[in-house]
């Protein structure tokens, strides 16, 4: 009877659609384990395809071609280890979630995702067909179960599982970040630990993938004495980490040995580290290498900038600054101390004549009306243009700079500050911001490419926020309060309130119902926005879908 196993965990970033990269990282990992002496190398959930993969997963070659390469690596990791890989898998009409253990040049086992998740950004219901809930299979002469991702989250396929024999639990996932989302997942292994006595393995994918960002954080619980759980390993967010877990059979059945325990951040670190991994894959993934955005002198672009420096270094990112007569000498000023403090490179565009050339191309048209906020947007739009000549010319991405709170309410001028590729703190509120920047100034990680220090000028983060489209202009002159706005919005969009319970908060009851308009008239904006990563569990695309034409109003 075997009395010990060694599992090694690969805790690695795939690139969506790139099979034959993605299978090396499997053979990779499976040649370490193998050089350690594990008896199973296990991959997380859908890895041979990276996920989500979306409508892509539809395609009958794109599936077709994932199975040939997991059993190309069949063939390739004959000897030695077990290995574990996710994968789409086609049979008999229908279309699954699967995962694949490959040993001795064969698929010895496969597993179909049974409990597929609906829900927030997930729409697997759509894609794919639930598999029946598959029974333990044998790696080592031990009986392991593998309940994928959504299956861990119910009691009832690990309880199946643990009914039919198995032995340990190894749960492959792809599992999205959103802020505090260990403790969420954390909660549910523990029970699934305490219904089930049996040890767990939770393996998650890292890397950033469009709007999402998957952030590891991988975990082994045993059973506790008290017959609550123990966690005995806890690998780092976001790094890639191949590391080997000993299990050993005792009269208690069979045990993981205590390993690996790296602390966890706390939101603030987490939400940063989330944006900038996710600017930083979608670059890599994408083939860019350099970056440029417009520098304001205000704080949004300045933390863009940050995180960009941060993700893929100084010398990567071009800041363009586009004055007008409207520009403050104080925010030449601070747009030129905050790239000098960052080593970025700044450019200056001038745009007062552009701006004239289409005043005066308009003139006839726009005679007899006075000056409003068209006039304004010209200037936005026209900024726009000019930084994406400059990406064209250059292949730079643009970045937008845009927090969650102005692409609530639609504070943005469509093909103008919102023209671009990414942006970063799509998912960040406007009060948030501020903090941010008070962190990343206090703080600096081995993981960031950027300077240490006071990379952000104190005086951009204590001045009064501004478009500075018009003379003396202020946020505030059209926006409530930030603290106030933010707040409203949470409960607009993170809580689904109603009015009457955003006034029993005590808001205004005009200012929410202005908020509300507002929310709700962007929506047409926000469907042409750049994507930015999810770092909450309402961010603007797949969490919250709403139609462009709507004439719906809550009523107090």
């Amino acid at each position: 009877m075997t009395d010990r196993i060694r599992i090694t965990l690969a805790q690695l970033n795939p690139t969506l659609g790139d099979l034959e990269g993605n299978a090396a990282k499997a053979r990779s990992a499976w040649a370490q384990g193998r050089d350690a002496g594990a008896d199973y190398v296990v991959l997380p959930e859908m890895f041979i395809t990276g996920y989500q993969t979306q409508d892509l997963v539809l395609k009958a070659g794109f599936t077709d071609a994932a199975v040939a390469q997991v059993e190309a690596l069949a063939r390739d990791c004959a000897e030695g280890p077990a290995l574990g890989i996710g994968t789409p898998f086609r049979s008999e009409g229908k279309l699954y979630n699967a995962y694949f253990v490959l040993h001795g040049g064969k698929i010895v086992a496969r597993v179909l995702k049974h409990d597929l998740p609906h829900k927030q950004l997930f729409d697997e219901m759509r894609l794919f067909d639930a598999g029946p809930v598959s029974g333990p299979y044998v790696v080592g002469g031990v009986r392991i179960g593998s309940p994928i991702c959504e299956d861990a989250w119910w009691p009832e396929v690990a309880e199946t599982l643990e009914e039919s024999g198995a032995e340990i639990l190894v749960v492959p996932n792809g599992s999205p970040y959103h802020r505090n989302k260990l403790d969420l997942r954390m909660g549910h292994m523990v029970a699934r630990v305490v219904e089930n006595r049996l040890p767990l393995v939770y393996l998650n994918s890292v890397g950033g993938q469009d709007d999402q960002i998957y952030d590891g954080a991988s975990f082994v619980l045993n059973p506790g004495a008290d017959g609550g759980a123990d966690k005995v390993v806890q690998l780092p967010p976001f790094d890639e980490v191949i590391e080997h877990v000993d299990f050993t059979r005792t009269d208690r059945g069979w045990r993981a040995a205590p390993g690996r325990m790296d602390s966890q951040p706390d939101e603030w670190e987490q939400d940063y580290r989330a944006m900038m991994t996710g600017l930083r894959d979608y670059l890599r993934k994408n083939g860019f290498r350099k970056v440029l955005l417009g520098m304001s002198g205000g704080i949004d672009s300045a933390l863009v900038a940050t995180i960009a420096c941060d993700a893929i270094g100084p010398e990567n990112v071009r800041c363009v600054m586009l004055p007008s007569e409207y520009t403050s000498q104080a925010s030449l000023d601070d747009a030129a101390d905050c790239a000098g403090r960052l080593g970025a490179r700044l450019d200056t565009v001038m745009i007062d004549g552009a701006r004239d050339a289409v005043s005066d191309a308009l003139a006839h048209l726009m005679e007899g009306t006075k000056p409003d906020t068209t006039e304004e947007n010209i200037q936005s739009r026209l900024r726009g243009l000019m930084l994406m000549a400059i990406s064209n010319k250059f292949g730079e991405m643009l970045l937008t700079t845009g927090n969650k709170s102005e692409v609530a309410v639609g504070y943005a001028t469509i093909y103008g500050d919102m023209a671009g590729g990414y942006n970063p703190i799509k998912d960040l509120y406007k009060t948030r911001v501020f903090e941010t920047c008070r962190w990343r100034n206090q703080n600096h990680r081995g993981w960031m490419m950027g300077r240490t220090g006071e990379v952000i000028p104190p005086r951009i983060i204590s001045k009064p926020p501004s478009a500075e489209l018009r003379p003396d202009q202020k946020d505030s002159d059209s926006l409530p309060p930030y603290d106030v706005l933010d707040a409203i919005l949470f409960g607009l969009v993170e809580e689904d309130l109603s009015l009457k319970e955003l006034v029993a908060r005590g808001f205004d009851i005009e200012t929410v119902k202005k908020v509300e308009k507002l929310l709700y008239q962007s929506e047409w904006k926000r469907y042409q926005a750049a994507p930015g990563p999810r770092i909450s569990t309402k961010a603007f695309w797949l969490d919250r879908r709403y139609p462009l034409v709507n004439r719906w109003r809550d009523e107090l």
